[in-house]
C-alpha cells in the first residue's frame, strides 16, 4: 500500500517538474512591452550633463582621518564583563565623556580624570555614537561644548 502511495507521489512530482520546465521555456523568450519601451527611451535620450553635486565646503564634515579624535557624552554607568567601570582616581561611575582617538577609547569623568579603557574599542564607540553635531578646533572647546 505504501509503495503505491510513493509511486503516486513520485508521478505527481515528476508531472509538476515537467509542467514547470515547459512554462519556464515559454517565458524565457518573452520580454514585457514596458521593458522594451524603456530601453528605446533610454537609447533615444540625450546624454545627461555632468553636474558637480558635491556639498559646498562650508557644509562638508571632516572625515575620520582628518580629525584628531571624537567624543560623546555618556551619562549612564558603563558595565563591562559584569562590573561597573569607575574612575580610578575619584571613584565616579557615571556621567562620562567617551573619547575615541588613534584606535583607543578613553573615559573622562566629570572631575577631569582620564583613563584608557582597553575593553572598549573604536567599533564599540561607532556603534554607540550618534551623528556629530559640531566640530571644534581644540580639545578645550569641545569640553566646553559638552558642558565639562
Amino acid at each position: 500500500m505504501f509503495q503505491r502511495i510513493r509511486r503516486h507521489r513520485e508521478a505527481e512530482i515528476s508531472e509538476m517538474r515537467h509542467l514547470h520546465e515547459t512554462m519556464r521555456a515559454r517565458l524565457d523568450g518573452l520580454v514585457p512591452s514596458e521593458v522594451e519601451r524603456i530601453r528605446v527611451a533610454m537609447r533615444a535620450d540625450e546624454p545627461v550633463p555632468v553636474v558637480d553635486d558635491f556639498l559646498p565646503p562650508e557644509l562638508r564634515v571632516p572625515s575620520h582621518d582628518q580629525l584628531d579624535g571624537r567624543m560623546m557624552p555618556w551619562p549612564w554607568p558603563i558595565t563591562l564583563d559584569g562590573e561597573i567601570v569607575d574612575c580610578a582616581t575619584c571613584g565616579a561611575y557615571r556621567d562620562w565623556l567617551v573619547l575615541s582617538t588613534r584606535d583607543q577609547v578613553w573615559l573622562r569623568c566629570r572631575a577631569g580624570h582620564q583613563q584608557h579603557e582597553r575593553r572598549l574599542d573604536t567599533a564599540w564607540y561607532n556603534r554607540h555614537a550618534g551623528p556629530a553635531d559640531a566640530t571644534h578646533a581644540t580639545f578645550e572647546d569641545c569640553l566646553r561644548h559638552l558642558g565639562h
